[in-house]
């Protein structure tokens, strides 16, 4: 076989191999940004309702506090209504 078309077939593997690498790289870089974009969103989102829960839960026992067991009292206060609670219904 000709020693030119083995040099070149060697330097179109290596060139090949390196493209196949480097795509494999921007691809995983990607995703990388694509998850930390989710949890970021899913942590900010879970900060919220968290704090939409806490204070919920300060009105309510704010409500306890003023209204003994033998006096009658009104409806408890109402969450807020941006508060999620579907995962305890």
């Amino acid at each position: 076989m000709d020693v030119g078309a083995l040099a070149a077939a060697g330097v179109a593997l290596i060139v090949g191999l390196l493209t196949w690498t480097q795509s494999r790289a921007t691809n995983r870089r990607s995703d990388f940004q694509t998850i930390t974009d989710r949890l970021d969103r899913e942590v900010t989102e879970e900060r919220t309702q968290r704090k939409l829960l806490t204070r919920a839960y300060l009105d309510l026992h704010g409500w306890a506090r003023r209204v003994g067991p033998d006096t009658p009292a009104g409806p408890a206060p109402e969450p807020p209504a941006e508060l999620d609670l579907t995962p305890w219904r």
